[in-house]
């Protein structure tokens, strides 16, 4: 089958990677101060971090129904089926929505529950692209997605209590009290949703302790697979490649492939994030 393979920039897949890729990506829609703009397109990620440290209130959304059924449309005119790959469920609306949208098209359009975000978003991107080569149906390309989506972890930990109690992740007084001990939470993204799994004082201790959940995960439950390893940050690009540097010195023998978050996950955690992720990919 002619199979098209559509995600989001969650995945940090921009339009010019999307087009080098050969698969098709909708920008994410925000609003700023009242203002809608679309990831990549009107709102680049150094305007958002610069109008979110400025105090702008902003909040994220999913894309229109009818920008999500106008690109299916345009492209069942020349593929055969499409396999529609958004962020996780467990943290949008967006694959319901589009779950309830690929029901008019008679199987033509196949929407993976994902329950990814980020470089583990867009590994099952390129998943898709391999097994559509093997020939598999998207039927059969879903199917096997799922079945896979929940070999990745994602651990992070955030610079500033600021947006997390922005975002009533937490209360003021946890996050003022947070801020003069210099806590640092440690988050986890496990089939789908974020939660705490801990909070240390200090980076250094954060850092060696999204090491430890790593490596836990490595060697316990999916050790034998073929897994990757990456990392993701927020705010300036210098912040990404120190991490990177410092977790591929822990991991010598591995490549490791490194991201800028998603400015969904942003909104919440503000610049300054550091994560860190293991994920299964089709060899």
């Amino acid at each position: 089958m002619k199979i098209a393979i559509v995600t989001d920039t969650n995945s940090g897949i921009s339009e010019k990677e999307a087009k080098k890729l050969g698969v098709y990506c909708l920008p994410m829609p925000f609003s700023v101060d009242g203002e809608w703009m679309l990831e990549g397109v009107d709102l680049t990620a150094e305007e958002f971090y610069r109008r979110q440290a400025a105090g702008a209130n902003i909040t994220s959304s999913q894309p229109s129904p009818e920008t999500v059924t106008n690109l299916w449309d345009k492209l069942l005119a020349e593929y055969e089926a499409v396999v529609h790959i958004p962020m996780s469920s467990g943290l949008s609306g967006t694959t319901a929505t589009a779950l309830a949208l690929a029901a008019e098209y008679d199987g033509r359009v196949q929407v993976v529950d994902n329950k990814r975000i980020s470089l583990p978003q867009r590994q099952s991107v390129l998943d898709a692209q391999v097994l559509a080569k093997r020939g598999l149906t998207a039927a059969q390309i879903k199917q096997n997605l799922e079945e896979n989506a929940l070999k990745a972890s994602v651990y992070l930990t955030v610079d500033t209590l600021k947006y997390l109690k922005k975002g009533g992740r937490i209360t003021p007084a946890a996050a003022a009290i947070g801020t003069v001990l210099n806590i640092k939470p440690l988050l986890q993204i496990q089939g789908g949703g974020i939660d705490a799994f801990g909070k240390v004082r200090g980076l250094a201790q954060a850092q060696d302790k999204l090491m430890d959940a790593i490596c836990a995960d490595l060697t316990g439950r999916f050790a034998g697979m073929p897994m990757h390893i990456g990392v993701a940050y927020s705010g300036a690009p210098e912040v990404g490649k120190k991490w990177q540097k410092y977790v591929q010195e822990r991991f010598p023998r591995c490549k490791v492939q490194c991201s800028a978050l998603g400015l969904s996950i942003a909104c919440h955690t503000g610049p300054g994030a550091l994560g860190v992720g293991c994920y299964y990919y089709e060899e």
